[in-house]
């Protein structure tokens, strides 16, 4: 499998990205250098290794769910960079 232009374009248009000539041609080259690095890595024998679940032998730090007091009204709204009196004001992203 290989990316073409083509590819490329409609994947920024469906990403609302817009691209230059040049950006658009070296996506190609990138995008299929990575599919050619995939390619590489399926080629790798993997049958007697075991699978994983975790990469690293780490414990994750899940701490045990507890019920917490809530914060008040105006610690809530402290930090926020745009609030009215009640609620946080963010900006209209539908069209």
């Amino acid at each position: 499998m290989s990316v073409t232009l083509d590819d490329v374009k409609y994947m920024a248009n469906l990403a609302r990205l817009q691209l230059a000539d040049d950006e658009a041609k070296a996506l190609v080259k990138d995008m299929n250098d990575i599919l050619g690095y995939i390619d590489l890595l399926g080629q790798i024998d993997t049958s007697d290794v075991p699978p994983l679940e975790h990469v690293t032998d780490i414990e994750t730090g899940f701490r045990p769910d507890k019920a917490l007091p809530p914060l008040d009204h105006e610690e809530a709204l402290k930090n926020a960079p745009d609030a009215d009196a009640d609620h946080f004001r963010v900006p209209r992203v539908i069209e």
